[in-house]
């Protein structure tokens, strides 16, 4: 079975059961397998990814590297409208 063929065996299981209590179960063994765990993204981070990380986190620590928010919209103004239509 291929992705797109376990999706609609999975939906068609789903839309069978009436069953609130097993569609609860379902529902939340679902949403805990696919919600990522603490740190599993961090574990999933090339060295060099996470010291960069490290390196923006201490950055903002000092208010001088801070922007506002207002800033930041201005800045990235022209960028979003750029990808539209």
């Amino acid at each position: 079975m291929n992705t797109l063929e376990i999706k609609k065996s999975f939906h068609n299981l789903i839309d069978s059961i009436d069953n609130e209590n097993i569609l609860l179960l379902f529902y939340d063994l679902m949403k805990s397998k696919s919600s990522p765990k603490e740190g599993q993204i961090w574990n999933r981070l090339t060295q060099e990814q996470k010291d960069e990380l490290m390196l923006s986190l201490k950055e903002s620590e000092n208010s001088e590297n801070l922007i506002s928010h207002e800033e930041m919209k201005d800045k990235h103004k022209n960028r979003s409208t750029s990808f539209i239509g």
